[in-house]
């Protein structure tokens, strides 16, 4: 009886411990990945400034920007990425060939408040100093934290210095924020295949202007060869052609002609 009760109290042992394993499974299921979160705001001027929620998403941010962003950061002390998108045109080429934002003040100063505000250490300084450039110039290596970032020329970093809190544009600014949680490598390959679609338009309404003044030019070439042929000076008269019923003059005039 005793062996009995041994063996039973052994089964009841495996069973514990098939249970114990299905626990066990079940706790190492991984959660369904959360979409990422990105914050989005309007700045002076309509211009879109957008940044992740969280280092994890600023690693997204920094793998799928876009050549039009411009990358934002408190100097020397752990902030949110902020990124200024500038809409293709006027202001992005002078960007590009200045790697300045000194013409829209206005936005520089939003996109600094902001990064400021979003900043644990620089929110509680009176001031702080704020560093951005262009997204193409950030440097990510595998060896770097999450959020953690270097730059290919460090020339090209511009530092503004000794930004204060204004609460008045920080307020205006917050009043705008939206939440999204966009497929970042998505909308990256569509504004790819747009600009590359609007390239090959543009390169043939080029290529069809060109010909056009080809041929306006070759028209305008015939036209002056044309006229020269038929230049009055240098063409003969019947007066000047014996008036006689001999017509050898008029004969030679032509063959000399042909």
């Amino acid at each position: 009886a005793g062996g009995r009760r041994q063996a039973a109290g052994g089964r009841r042992r495996r069973d514990s411990g098939s249970g114990g394993a299905d626990r066990q499974r079940c706790y190492q299921r991984q959660p369904a990945k959360a979409a990422k979160m990105v914050f989005y705001f309007e700045a002076s001027g309509g211009y879109q400034i957008y940044m992740g929620k969280d280092k994890y998403e600023n690693e997204l941010l920094i793998k799928n920007g876009w050549p039009e962003d411009v990358w934002f950061h408190v100097d020397n002390l752990s902030s949110a990425h902020v990124y200024l998108r500038l809409p293709i045109g006027p202001v992005r080429k002078t960007f590009r060939e200045t790697g300045r934002l000194d013409h829209i003040p206005e936005v520089l100063e939003d996109c600094c408040q902001l990064v400021k505000a979003n900043s644990i250490e620089g929110c509680k300084k009176s001031t702080v100093n704020i560093v951005y450039t262009e997204w193409e110039n950030l440097r990510k290596t595998a060896n770097m934290a999450d959020g953690q970032i270097g730059f290919h020329v460090q020339k090209k970093v511009v530092q503004v210095r000794d930004v204060a809190r204004n609460r008045e544009i920080v307020n205006r600014i917050n009043k705008t924020k939206t939440e999204d949680h966009p497929d970042l490598a998505a909308q990256r390959e569509e504004r790819d295949l747009r600009l590359t679609r609007i390239r090959k338009q543009r390169a043939k309404e080029q290529a069809k202007q060109k010909k056009v003044e080809l041929e306006r030019m070759q028209a305008e070439k015939d036209a002056r060869d044309y006229k020269h042929m038929f230049d009055d000076s240098a063409m003969m008269h019947n007066s000047d052609l014996q008036a006689s019923n001999d017509t050898s003059a008029a004969v030679d005039f032509e063959e000399d002609f042909m």
